[in-house]
């Protein structure tokens, strides 16, 4: 997204969802299920529950809009995971957060929309301080890579087995189920490919669009913007840290990471973080590509051997999600392609 101006109008949407008077379901899953062929289908039982983020109302509560005024929003301040105030026109969706403030009351630092995306990073403000990352990371940051990313890179993976963004979404969206009408946190997100899905599939109260790329974020915006049913729908561009996730604890219902865990600095650490936002019973589904059994004595060597990518087997990414503390966890694979999906307890 370039440095211009977000349009300032557009109706503001409720931060209310209409789908707050809904009962929900999670699935209850046996504690270990194998990995799936893709065509396969997984059958669920579910339990009752309700998303954190849906708002229910009795008839003894008054539901009230928010005013132009300092009001507890869903973000967190990076360092200290306290909510922010924000003070702004009430609303979730870009024009209404662009023109809004964010403070943390402990931490005293205050956040901005300056660029068009909502910059949740540790280091938002630093004048000189530069953070060496990754290569992976820094090739993403690139506003090349940024750019062809749905104009041809993407496209590119269906010869390891992806089944295309379409199927993807359909597939994840069979995960999600027991989330409908929550708040959905697609990390990684790149140019924002599925996180306009979400947007307008109406399925959440809310979709954050999350990515530490810069230009992947402005990509996103330009996608966006041309398209007002996804401009005004409940969509916020944030750019953080995947191993330092701007949310409260418990406080998010789903979390989708499309083609991303690979490119993690540190999937542990990412995938930790993403378990702390969850609240019980959330979703955590993620696309990745596989690699081939590696000998063990060759292990230490793995990321030259895969070009500095975190390509896992199937069993490393279950044991590894798992040990992060997730569970009912169960996957489909597709020649080189993953879609997982595990639940917080």
């Amino acid at each position: 997204m370039a440095t211009t101006t977000a349009s300032s109008s557009s109706s503001v949407h409720h931060m209310l969802h209409p789908l707050h008077h809904r009962t929900f379901v999670v699935p209850k899953l046996p504690s270990v299920l194998k990995c799936t062929p893709f065509r396969s289908s997984v059958r669920y039982s579910y339990s009752k529950v309700r998303p954190v983020s849906a708002v229910v109302a009795t008839e003894s509560e008054t539901i009230t809009q928010p005013q132009d005024s300092g009001e507890v929003d869903l973000f967190a301040c990076p360092v200290c995971f306290e909510p922010l105030i924000r003070k702004g026109p009430p609303g979730f969706n870009l024009p209404a957060i662009y023109r809004s403030g964010f403070k943390c009351v402990k931490c005293n630092k205050s956040y901005s929309s300056k660029n068009l995306y909502l910059d949740l990073t540790l280091i938002a403000d630093a004048k000189e301080y530069v953070e060496a990352q990754p290569t992976r990371t820094e090739l993403f940051r690139s506003p090349l890579v940024s750019f062809l990313y749905e104009r041809g890179w993407r496209q590119n993976f269906n010869r390891s087995g992806f089944p295309g963004p379409d199927e993807e979404f359909n597939m994840a969206q069979e995960y999600f189920k027991p989330a409908e009408g929550g708040t959905l946190v697609d990390v990684s997100c790149g140019s924002g490919l599925f996180s306009r899905k979400f947007a307008k599939s109406g399925a959440y109260s809310k979709v954050v669009a999350l990515d530490f790329s810069e230009n992947m974020l402005r990509q996103t915006y330009d996608f966006v913007k041309a398209d007002d049913t996804v401009l005004n729908s409940n969509l916020a561009l944030v750019r953080a840290d995947v191993s330092r996730l701007p949310f409260p604890s418990g406080s998010i219902d789903a979390v989708h990471a499309g083609a991303a865990l690979h490119c993690w600095p540190s999937p542990s650490n990412a995938i930790a973080d993403v378990n702390r936002i969850l609240r019980s019973g959330g979703v955590f589904v993620g696309t990745t590509f596989l690699r081939l059994t590696t000998p063990s004595i060759l292990r230490p060597f793995q990321p030259r051997l895969s070009g500095n990518y975190n390509n896992l087997t199937e069993e490393e990414i279950e044991d590894l999600v798992k040990s992060c503390g997730f569970t009912n966890y169960t996957c489909k694979v597709q020649q080189a392609f993953i879609m997982f999906s595990a639940q917080k307890p």
